[in-house]
């Protein structure tokens, strides 16, 4: 049998309504914290108020024979491509009826830790924004347009592009056995011109990330040896950068299993209206409203990504 306690005359009430000119920090917090936008993996395009021209240009041979006249001797090509981020919402109604005593008792914390912010209102802002963050990590790489709630993502973008760079992905995905050969493959098929750019990143999903600490643990994997990464085997890794033939790692989370991509930074984009008219967040206490006990949580924000130049980037899937 279970006790339940009553406290008559106690009403809970969210008596502010968050909303007005800090509404973008907490956008920001929630699009903003996704990890590859977090960790610095794309280039971040803030205060879209609808669209933005990105402009690509390409050049043919440069360097002629040297004479005394001016020749031109060359060609310019300009082209561009769109960043328009969609707009998105998220709208909640709950009943404070159903938790305000879970709520109470949780607040309080247990010894000298606090679990939760005192106030509802941060506590919802705080959870909201976190999932918001996970669903744009997702969306980042895997999103479809043609989804509810979602843009397309680099991974369509990227295969929609015949100047891509392709790598096939290996028959059966890849696992701790063949992990570096197959990040080998991405490296090689990098061009030229931007091998060794501070920028240049390959970019794992979560699952190759930990196949590929598993195969430089050693253990006769992979070539490395019984004992792998300075004789440490499993223990050489403590969430440090990871490297592939000079090449670095960017773990992205977001991205799905067996794929990466081979690209600068500076060549893939995320667009955002942090500071425009769209983006809101609220909180409002229906009580005084409409009588009720609900509460609702409305946020609006917009998001969008896009590719640079679509030959600078390796896209192995």
């Amino acid at each position: 049998m279970s006790l339940k306690r009553v406290e008559l005359g106690t009403t809970t009430n969210i008596t502010t309504t968050y909303a007005g000119e800090f509404a973008g920090e907490y956008i920001a917090a929630a699009l903003l914290s996704a990890s590859t936008i977090n960790d610095g993996g794309v280039t971040v395009k803030p205060n879209i108020a609808f669209k933005e021209v990105i402009k690509k240009l390409d050049t043919g041979a440069l360097v002629s024979d040297a004479t005394c006249d001016f020749n031109a001797n060359s060609s310019v090509t300009l082209t561009e491509t769109i960043l328009q981020p969609d707009e998105f919402q998220v709208n909640l109604q709950l009943c404070k009826k159903d938790f305000v005593s879970d709520w109470e008792a949780q607040s309080m914390g247990y010894g000298m830790s606090q679990t939760l912010p005192p106030k509802f209102s941060d506590f919802m802002i705080a959870h909201v924004a976190a999932e918001v963050a996970q669903k744009t990590e997702t969306t980042l790489f895997q999103g479809f347009a043609a989804n509810v709630g979602e843009f397309d993502g680099y991974e369509v973008l990227l295969a929609a592009d015949n100047t891509v760079v392709d790598v096939a992905a290996v028959g059966g995905g890849v696992d701790s056995a063949n992990v570096v050969a197959e990040l080998s493959r991405v490296v090689d098929a990098i061009p030229a011109a931007l091998y060794g750019k501070e920028d240049l990143f390959i970019y794992v999903p979560s699952s190759i990330a930990k196949f590929y600490v598993q195969a430089l643990g050693g253990f006769a994997a992979a070539g490395l040896g019984a004992n792998g990464v300075n004789n440490m085997g499993t223990q050489w890794w403590n969430n440090g950068s990871l490297t592939v033939n000079g090449v670095k790692i960017f773990v992205a989370p977001g991205l799905s299993d067996n794929k990466m991509i081979a690209a600068q930074r500076s060549n893939l984009f995320f667009g955002t209206g942090l500071l425009n008219n769209m983006n809101e967040v609220k909180i409002i206490d229906m009580q005084d409203i409409d009588g009720s006990q609900n509460v609702r949580f409305i946020m609006r924000y917009s998001a969008g990504c896009q590719i640079g130049i679509g030959q600078d980037i390796v896209f192995y899937a």
